[in-house]
C-alpha cells in the first residue's frame, strides 16, 4: 500500500514538472514583440495587396505580381526563422567582421554589376530575387559597431581615436552608398551609430566635431547634385512645381487629406490608381492615410514605435546584465526602426525631403522585409537568452 502511494505521488510530481516545463518553454519568447511583429506583417501584406494591383497590371499585366512576391518573401522569412532563432548571439559577435566585409563587397559589386531602377544602382538580380546590399549594410554595420563597443567601450569614452574608428568604417560604407546613390541609408547609418556611441558614454565634445563635419558634408552633397537641391526646394514649396519635382509630395498630401479621420475604406483609394508614384513602397503610408484615415495611421505608428521601445528595453536589460554586445545590438535596432519610420513619414507628410526609405514591415520590398525580420529574430534571441540565464540562476528546487 505504501509503495502504491509513493508511486502515485511520483507520477503526479512528474506530470506537474512536465506541465511546468511546457509553460516555462512557452514564456521564454517575448510574446508581445512576436505578436506586434506578426500584426505589422499582416497589415503590410494587406496594404501591399491593396496598393499594388493597379501598378502590377500596368507594368507586368498581372494584378497579383507584387503580392505573389510578397508571399514568397514571407515564406522565405519563415524558413530563415529556423536558422536565426536557433543561432546563439555570440556567433554574430564573433563573426561581425566577416559579415561587415561581405556587406562592403556587396556594395562594391552592386556598383559594378547592379540593376538600375530610376537611375540608382541599388539592386543585385539573382533570378527571382532582387538583393539590396544597402539593407544588408544596415544590420551588418550595427553588428560590427555593437561588437566593437563590447570590446572597446573604455577606449571610446576616453580616446578620440577610439570614437573615430567605428565612424571611419561607416564613412567607407557611406561613400559606396552615395555612389549608388542612396543618401537615406547613409543618414540612418550615421544617426544610429552616433546614438550607439552616445549610449556607450562617448564625450559630448567628440559628437560636436563629427556632427559638424557630417552637416557640412550633407550640405555639400545636396548642393553638388542638382536633383538633390531640387528635392529640398520642392519639399519647401511643392506647389511651385506641381507637375515636376513637387508632383509626388502633392499627390501624397491629397491622399492624406482625402482620408480624413476614418478613411475612405480599405481598397477605396484613388491616388493609388497611377496618380501617386511608389504607392506600394516608399509612399504606402499615404495610401494607408487615405484608406484607413487618421485612426489607421495612428495604430500602425503606435505598433512600430512600441516595437522600437521594446527593442530599447531589451537592450537596456541586456546591458544591465553585462551582455554588452546583445545590449548595443538591441538598442541599435530600436533606434534604427524609430528613426527610419520618422524619416519615411516625414517625407510622406512634407516635413522632410524625400529620401527613398521604406516604412519598416509595411512597404513592399523583399530585402527590406527580410532584414527587418532578421532584426526581430535577433531581438527574440537576445530576450530568449536573457530569460534562459535568469531561469538557470534561479532553479525551481530539488527534483
Amino acid at each position: 500500500m505504501m509503495y502504491l502511494q509513493e508511486k502515485n505521488l511520483k507520477n503526479e510530481k512528474n506530470i506537474a514538472e512536465h506541465h511546468d516545463k511546457k509553460d516555462y518553454i512557452f514564456i521564454l519568447y517575448d510574446r508581445l514583440l512576436l505578436w506586434l511583429t506578426l500584426s505589422l506583417f499582416s497589415i503590410g501584406l494587406i496594404m501591399v495587396m491593396s496598393t499594388s494591383i493597379s501598378i502590377s497590371q500596368n507594368i507586368y499585366h498581372n494584378p497579383f505580381f507584387f503580392i505573389k512576391r510578397e508571399i514568397f518573401y514571407f515564406f522565405l522569412i519563415f524558413l530563415l526563422s529556423f536558422i536565426f532563432l536557433r543561432t546563439p548571439i555570440i556567433f554574430w559577435n564573433e563573426n561581425s567582421n566577416i559579415i561587415l566585409i561581405i556587406s562592403i563587397l556587396l556594395l562594391i559589386f552592386v556598383l559594378l554589376a547592379g540593376h538600375s531602377i530610376h537611375g540608382s544602382f541599388r539592386w543585385i538580380s539573382i533570378g527571382f530575387l532582387h538583393i539590396q546590399p544597402s539593407e544588408i549594410c544596415k544590420i551588418s554595420s550595427f553588428c560590427y559597431i555593437s561588437s566593437y563597443l563590447s570590446r572597446k567601450s573604455n577606449e571610446v569614452r576616453n580616446n578620440f581615436w577610439g570614437f573615430l574608428k567605428p565612424m571611419s568604417i561607416i564613412t567607407i560604407q557611406s561613400i559606396l552608398l552615395l555612389a549608388e546613390p542612396d543618401l537615406g541609408t547613409v543618414i540612418v547609418l550615421f544617426f544610429t551609430t552616433l546614438s550607439l556611441l552616445f549610449i556607450s558614454g562617448a564625450k559630448i565634445g567628440q559628437f560636436s566635431i563629427i556632427i559638424t563635419m557630417s552637416l557640412l558634408i550633407v550640405i555639400s552633397l545636396i548642393l553638388l547634385e542638382p536633383y538633390r537641391a531640387k528635392r529640398v526646394l520642392s519639399f519647401w514649396n511643392p506647389w511651385k512645381d506641381p507637375f515636376g519635382n513637387g508632383y509626388q509630395l502633392i499627390q501624397s498630401l491629397i491622399a492624406l487629406g482625402r482620408g480624413n479621420f476614418l478613411g475612405q475604406g480599405l481598397g477605396n483609394s484613388i491616388q493609388k490608381l497611377n496618380y501617386l508614384p511608389d504607392a506600394h513602397s516608399d509612399f504606402i503610408f499615404s495610401i494607408i492615410g487615405e484608406e484607413l484615415g487618421y485612426i489607421g495611421c495612428f495604430l500602425i505608428l503606435l505598433i512600430i514605435f512600441t516595437i522600437a521601445f521594446r527593442a530599447m528595453y531589451i537592450g537596456q536589460q541586456a546591458l544591465k546584465k553585462n551582455q554588452i554586445f546583445s545590449g548595443f545590438l538591441a538598442c541599435s535596432i530600436g533606434v534604427w526602426f524609430s528613426f527610419q519610420t520618422f524619416i519615411n513619414v516625414g517625407a510622406v507628410t512634407g516635413i522632410l525631403p524625400t529620401k527613398g526609405l521604406t516604412l519598416p514591415f509595411i512597404s513592399y520590398g523583399g530585402s527590406s522585409l527580410i532584414i527587418n525580420a532578421i532584426a526581430i529574430f535577433f531581438l527574440l534571441r537576445i530576450d530568449f537568452e536573457m530569460r534562459l540565464r535568469t531561469s538557470q540562476a534561479f532553479p525551481r528546487g530539488p527534483k
